[in-house]
């Protein structure tokens, strides 16, 4: 079995407003690594890649019929910061919705949950698995 630290892990998600999505995942702090648009339709993401400092990151697209992954608003994905409070605070002045404040965990580190504008949930926590 792998370490923890060994596994990579990227989120796949689709959205229905890749534009305002991709200013949301800066302001949060996500980095552009690529981004592919439509030739014929700039405002359609055909496929991205968004690196989390921490490691990791997301790939994304424009909902579109021909798209892989349909779930938009169902995703649910956990980030792991040095600073949960500081990403949960920007997320919010993002346009981000409180789903629930951040709290000391009884399990270690501190955590709390946004639904971003298409209503994925994102949780910002300290805690690393181990």
């Amino acid at each position: 079995m792998s370490n923890a630290a060994d596994v990579r892990l990227w989120h796949t998600m689709s959205f229905r407003d890749a534009d305002a999505m991709v200013a949301w995942l800066s302001a949060v702090g996500f980095i552009e690594h690529a981004t592919y648009r439509d030739e014929a339709d700039p405002g359609v993401v055909v496929h991205a890649e968004w690196l989390w400092p921490g490691g990791g990151g997301v790939m994304f697209g424009s909902l579109r019929p021909d798209g892989v992954v349909t779930n938009v608003g169902g995703s649910s994905a956990y980030l792991v910061t040095e600073d949960p409070d500081d990403v949960f605070r920007r997320a919010v002045e993002a346009g981000a919705t409180v789903v629930q404040d951040m709290v000391d965990q009884d399990y270690g580190g501190r955590g709390g949950t946004v639904a971003d504008p298409e209503g994925n949930q994102w949780s910002f926590g300290s805690y690393q698995p181990s």
